[in-house]
């Protein structure tokens, strides 16, 4: 029942179809008239021919003959009616079996095909949509924004341009809305108004198109774009960006962090409100040997150990947890807990050995001048001439060679860093660079998710992925539910206290045993409590900020779902 009005409405709603609906019904006139031309004639050549039938027996006949069935129950004896019998043959051939398929498809089964294909990839939202996330472009980046999202339950629309790539997303499971991304109705129709954020990672020149074309619609709706050349920032302001990023310098300095340098000083790698979140290397520390409940660290100093990271695997720290040389402390505390944790803990850097960066792309630049602020020497091994910079950095050469590894300093160095926006290749150095030194810190980049532990398993200490990076600092600027990801693979977030929590402690909440994520801090009323004690009891009006591997953030969304409304 609802073919015919779908199909009235898409008639009626586009002219050109009201002129094609006009034809077919001259072409269902002209076969209902040679229809029943066919069958009066039929009965004055039977007459002739000294026989008579009904006229339901002529339309009959008429049928049979042009639809090429031919029962043969009735023919003609004479050439003239035999005659006649090729002519309404050959006339049912044309009208029937070319013209009538060919117009039902025209204005029958196309339409009815491409009112489907809309409503997959519909033009516009419905006009109550509000609080959802403009994407304008799928790639490694927003395939794992749209993860993030779903998980937290944000509403998004991916914004496509062809009709085509619209329909197969929409059959991977996207939410997708077609139009022109440089087209201000487009923005109009999916309530770019009424929008959380946009967000936009093409290339420069397109992403200052989408935010200038959004402005024109809006001036409060919050934009993020992404931007390659550092020339492009101003621009990408200009244009109407609440916030640009360059991911391969936050790459870099992503990766110069994990660099340990010899040193033990705690470095910041997040700050959440009041909350600091460090890593801190112990070797040659007091704290070398000790189970974390005789570390005094909380006594002393006030800062919280959250975990520790051991050869590139995060673990929850407990009382038992025994502090290794090669551990790396997560920390957590107030900015003056932090300085404190370094004036007790701190000695200067005993390597003096160049840390070694492979490639010498926009990541690897980046890791070089992030080092280079630190004070750390470092070597780039890149294989094309044009990207050299400083030879006296710089090792040309594959990366796979030895001698080139040589050149570099494999044997000396005690870190190496991996930036290559190939993901095969980097598993494949990883591993390579395993081999030749078992014993130094492998820090390496994944372009793709999937590929983190791949590089775990191939030997990297520290791993940090592209597109977490850059779907984390998306979702930074949503309005609702705070996330920063402290490091591939661990994320702190901030959440209402689930009903199922209300008035528990936090020791019986029992959350870190039933999800794996555990409480730094509550917030209340403005005011963050940071490391509170277990016997907090938790309240409606409370929000917990938690850190948690990717595995145990799921856990705690999808057992307690904190961002229902309640």
């Amino acid at each position: 029942m609802k073919f015919l009005p779908s199909q009235l409405y898409y008639f009626l709603r586009h002219r050109p179809s009201r002129v094609q609906l006009l034809s077919l019904f001259r072409f269902l006139l002209i076969l209902t008239g040679v229809i029943a031309l066919y069958s009066i004639l039929f009965h004055y050549i039977m007459a002739w021919e000294g026989r008579s039938f009904s006229w339901v027996t002529g339309f009959y006949w008429t049928l049979t003959v042009m639809s090429t069935l031919g029962f043969g129950d009735i023919t003609f004896h004479s050439d003239l009616g035999r005659l006649f019998s090729i002519i309404v043959l050959l006339t049912g051939i044309v009208l029937l079996l070319v013209l009538l398929p060919f117009t039902f498809i025209e204005f029958f089964y196309a339409p009815w095909v491409k009112a489907q294909s809309e409503a997959r990839a519909p033009t516009r939202l419905p006009e109550k949509s509000h609080d959802h996330v403009i994407i304008t472009a799928l790639d490694v980046v927003t395939m794992a924004l749209i993860k993030k999202l779903q998980l937290f339950q944000y509403p998004y629309v991916l914004l496509v341009p062809d009709l085509n790539e619209a329909l197969q997303l929409h059959d991977l499971g996207y939410t997708v809305v077609r139009g022109d991304l440089d087209n201000p109705e487009t923005y109009r129709r999916i309530q770019a108004e009424h929008a959380a954020l946009v967000a936009t990672s093409n290339n420069d020149m397109m992403n200052t198109n989408v935010a200038f074309t959004v402005r024109e619609v809006s001036e409060r709706v919050p934009i993020v774009a992404t931007a390659s050349a550092s020339a492009s920032i101003d621009i990408l302001y200009l244009a109407g960006c609440n916030y640009v990023f360059r991911l391969g310098e936050m790459m870099g300095q992503a990766l110069s962090r994990r660099v340990s340098g010899g040193d033990t000083l705690a470095h910041v790698i997040g700050e959440f409100e009041n909350l600091v979140i460090a890593e801190a290397a112990v070797r040659d520390t007091p704290l070398v040997g000790k189970q974390l409940r005789h570390s005094r660290l909380r006594e002393d100093v006030g800062i919280v150990v959250l975990g520790v990271w051991v050869r590139g695997k995060y673990e929850n720290a407990g009382a038992d947890t025994v502090i290794a040389a090669d551990t790396i402390l997560v920390l957590a505390g107030s900015a003056e807990q932090i300085n404190r944790y370094n004036e007790l803990y701190y000695h200067d850097r005993i390597n003096e050995d160049p840390v070694i960066i492979l490639g010498g792309g926009r990541v690897g630049r980046a890791t070089a001048r992030a080092l280079q602020e630190r004070g750390l020497d470092y070597r780039i091994v890149e294989k094309l001439p044009e990207r050299i910079r400083d030879p006296e950095k710089y090792v040309l050469g594959d990366a796979a060679e030895l001698a080139v590894l040589e050149k570099a300093g494999i044997k000396q160095a005690d870190t190496l860093v991996v930036t290559t926006n190939d993901d095969n290749t980097n598993i494949y150095l990883t591993i390579y660079c395993r081999r030749l030194r078992p014993d130094m810190q492998i820090i390496s980049r994944a372009t793709l998710e999937r590929n983190v532990e791949t590089l775990h398993r191939a030997g990297a200490d520290f791993v940090m992925s592209y597109a977490s990076m850059g779907a984390n600092a998306i979702m930074g600027f949503l309005d609702r539910g705070d996330i920063l990801m402290v490091a591939e693979g661990l994320s702190l977030f901030k959440v209402k206290t689930p009903k199922a929590l209300h008035g528990k402690s936090i020791a019986e909440a029992e959350i870190r045993q039933e999800t794996g994520c555990t409480v730094v801090a509550v917030t209340l009323n403005g005011t963050t409590l940071i490391n509170p004690d277990p016997h907090t009891q938790l309240g409606a009006q409370m929000e917990l900020v938690l850190i948690g591997t990717t595995k145990a953030e799921d856990a705690f969304l999808r057992q307690y779902q904190p961002l229902e409304d309640d």
